[in-house]
Parts: C-alpha cells; sequence; structure tokens
C-alpha cells in the first residue's frame, strides 16, 4: 500500500477579512495536501508553539513567542491608513478617557492599543482584562478596543471610534501588518507555492466573495478594497519590523 503523506494542517479565524483569502484557499487543489481549521487569533499562538498546526494565519505580534517563527506567504491582512475594524471606541473623546478594556480576541491590536495610547497620544489609562459581555461595559470615561466583525457592528453605536492603523500611521508614517501566514518549520516549497496562488486566486473572486458575505453596517466593497491590503508587499514588511522592534 502507497504510505500517506501527513497533511500539513493550516488554521486561520473566521473574519470577514479573511474570506477573500480563505475563498481561494478552499478551491485551490493546495487542500490536497492540507487541513484548515478556525480558532480566535489570539489561540492560533498557542497552537503553532505546541505542534498542534503546521500554518497559521497569525497576529503577528505572537511571532515575538514563536522560536523559528517566519512569515512564508506574500499574503495577510495589512493597511496603509484606516482599516476601520481596529479601533478604540468610546463615548467621550479620548483626552477624558481613563480605562480601556483589551479585546481579548487579538495580541496585535492590543500590543498597537498600548504602543500608541502611550508614545502617539501621551495617555497614562488602566488597561482592563475583556470579558465576553465587554461591549456593554465601554460607557462613562472607560473606552476599549474592538477588532473585527463586531468593530464593523458597533460603528453607529459610539459617539468616538479611534482607527489604530490610521493612528499608526500618523506616529510612524509607514504601513501596518495585523496577521500574516506564519510558520515555524521547514514546509514544502511546492506547497508553498500552490498555497501561495491560492491566495492570490482568491482576491481575483472578491465580487463573489462580497455576495455571498453581504453586511447591513458595513460596505463590503469598501472594506476589502479600500481598508484591508491582502499583499505584503515591502512597505507592509517595513512596518511589521518597526512594530515588532517597537514592542
Amino acid at each position: 500500500m502507497p504510505v500517506l503523506k501527513p497533511k500539513i494542517k493550516v488554521a486561520a479565524v473566521s473574519y470577514l477579512n479573511t474570506k477573500p483569502l480563505l475563498y481561494g484557499i478552499e478551491r485551490s487543489e493546495v487542500m490536497n495536501d492540507m487541513e484548515l481549521v478556525v480558532d480566535y487569533p489570539s489561540q492560533l499562538a498557542r497552537r503553532l508553539r505546541e505542534g498542534s498546526i503546521d500554518l497559521a494565519l497569525l497576529p503577528v505580534a505572537a511571532m515575538k513567542e514563536i522560536e523559528g517563527a517566519r512569515v512564508i506567504s506574500d499574503y495577510g491582512i495589512a493597511s496603509d491608513g484606516n482599516v476601520v475594524s481596529v479601533a478604540i471606541f468610546s463615548q467621550v473623546p479620548l483626552e477624558e478617557v481613563t480605562a480601556v478594556y483589551l479585546d481579548y480576541q487579538s495580541r496585535t491590536s492590543v500590543r498597537l492599543a498600548q504602543l500608541l495610547l502611550a508614545g502617539y497620544w501621551k495617555k497614562d489609562v488602566e488597561f482592563l482584562p475583556a470579558g465576553e459581555q465587554y461591549i456593554e461595559e465601554i460607557k462613562g470615561t472607560t473606552a476599549g478596543v474592538i477588532i473585527g466583525d463586531r468593530a464593523l457592528q458597533q460603528l453607529p453605536n459610539f459617539k468616538y471610534n479611534y482607527d489604530l492603523s490610521a493612528a499608526w500611521k500618523a506616529y510612524t508614517g509607514l504601513d501596518f501588518v495585523f496577521a500574516a501566514w506564519i510558520a515555524n518549520k521547514q514546509l514544502p516549497t511546492s506547497f508553498i507555492e500552490k498555497f501561495n496562488a491560492a491566495n492570490a486566486e482568491g482576491l481575483k473572486h472578491m465580487e463573489t466573495v462580497i455576495a455571498a458575505n453581504e453586511i447591513p453596517y458595513y460596505s463590503l466593497r469598501t472594506y476589502y478594497t479600500d481598508n484591508i491590503k491582502y499583499i505584503l508587499d515591502e512597505s507592509k514588511l517595513e512596518g511589521m519590523k518597526r512594530f515588532l522592534e517597537m514592542i
């Protein structure tokens, strides 16, 4: 009997911002070589470190804690200004904020918020751990970091929101990478080439992805084509390097 090669275990999150990449991957021949699972961004680093997955669309801040972590694809989740879905939300101006809830779902967004509050906004605030229902506690002078789909949903519900990617751009002049396809072990070159091609293919079908995932509270066309940048070009990687140095 032929020996079956073990499949490469690939993990991602199920946010709206990953849908274009996953669309291409799920319809590509690369699926013959891999298993795809979804989880919270904050869980992916632990699973990669433990070896229960081989490759993940990982929040980049987690790279610092994973030996041998490296970007293996030209695609990820990045921005070069307003990203909309990663922000500090509040009912009062930032200068009046005294405490900030930190969204438990993503380490990168939390570290970015802490960095910007200290270095860019020069704000000394109390950081609060966010529970499941923390958005209901964002009131008075208490703000909160909200990310992903929930951030888009909350846009009409708060008087103020401070886009963290836009603030990073103003602070450093650089683009920002929120997540990248990261591995901590050697993967076959043939797999990486097919995986890269699958990501690229997904971006060619943006209208199909938009139609399949349309939401009432924000334009997915704007989100996918203006706010999110999926190709990790030189300017994105420069921004990622600076962020990792700063934290």
